[in-house]
């Protein structure tokens, strides 16, 4: 690809999680003119995916849009040193101290601004989505659980920049052995790939991923024992948040927020049950849905041309 001019600048935005990459050319107003989705792999080789998959937008485009792509945004777990373009741990994608930027930046031609996942996502949320949010806290769950929180229309990052690891707060010292090590963290006991592993040790059936679990919902005794057991478990995590920041709102995002209300309803219900001194905020889901990852990445990119999105 060759540089292009700013003004009227298309942007590829790169989603890395633990399963998919998601990808999408993104005009100024944040709207998709192509899109493109490759399995995850692991390691080093999650680049090529990258890479295949910005060449697969790229013959998806007209040719005065392939003219304006400016800048590309990438988006990945874990830990990240943004000022770098480096993946220093993340370990859903087996990349340690792997550098990210630079390389993507050599194959596409393009400057490439690296992003912490759930960061970019929340504040897509935040200034694109759920109607101009003051202070949320965003929630992301899929194959993990991470999140942002705002303070006075910041996101905290903390000093190792390792803020937002919601997920592994652990809510059930006994519980399951989570990734990380520890037990119970909420990550073990209520992201969508846990939701889906417990119906399957309960079962012994194989199910294709959390959205059929709630698809049985309610008529399937046991994918309501799962699911309940998760909502709550991600209701006392919430609790604490509420506790320790008072949010404006928790929005819950990710490809578990798909199920709505059927989500937000016994986590709002449960927060309200366990709250007897502090203030329950609105449970939302996510405006931008699974979207969010693309948007941020995509505002990332834009941040970085110095472009004003609208």
């Amino acid at each position: 690809m060759t540089r292009a001019p700013t003004t009227g600048a298309v942007v590829l935005g790169f989603d890395v999680g633990g399963t998919t990459v998601k990808a999408a050319a993104l005009d100024i107003d944040l709207q998709p003119l192509a899109t493109a989705t490759r399995p995850s792999l692991r390691g080093p080789g999650i680049l090529e995916t990258i890479v295949e998959a910005a060449a697969e937008l790229t013959a998806s485009l007209s040719e005065e849009h392939r003219g304006r792509i400016a800048c590309a945004g990438v988006v990945i777990p874990g830990v990240v040193d943004t000022a770098r373009g480096i993946s220093v741990r993340a370990v859903n994608l087996d990349l340690t101290n792997v550098p990210v930027a630079a390389p993507l930046e050599e194959s596409l031609g393009v400057p490439v601004v690296l992003g912490h996942d759930v960061l970019a996502a929340g504040e897509a949320e935040r200034r694109t989505g759920s109607a101009n949010l003051v202070d949320p806290f965003v929630v992301v769950i899929g194959t993990g659980i991470a999140a942002v929180a705002y303070v006075e229309g910041r996101a905290v990052s903390g000093v190792s920049g390792q803020a937002g690891e919601f997920g592994h707060v652990v809510v059930r010292p006994d519980g399951p052995l989570c990734a990380c090590g520890a037990r119970g963290c909420l990550e073990a006991v209520a992201s969508a790939g846990a939701i889906t592993r417990e119906y399957a040790e309960r079962t012994g059936r194989t199910v294709a991923g959390a959205h059929e679990i709630v698809a049985a919902l309610p008529d399937d005794l046991v994918a309501a024992d799962v699911w309940a057991e998760a909502t709550s478990a991600l209701a006392d995590g919430l609790l604490a948040v509420c506790a320790l920041l008072a949010p404006g709102a928790i929005v819950l995002g990710g490809g578990l927020a798909e199920a709505g209300e059927r989500l937000t309803g016994p986590v709002r219900e449960r927060l309200h049950e366990r709250a007897h001194v502090i203030a329950v905020p609105p449970v939302l889901t996510a405006a931008l849905g699974s979207r969010a990852g693309v948007v941020g990445a995509g505002l990332l990119a834009f941040d970085r041309l110095g472009v004003v999105v609208p």
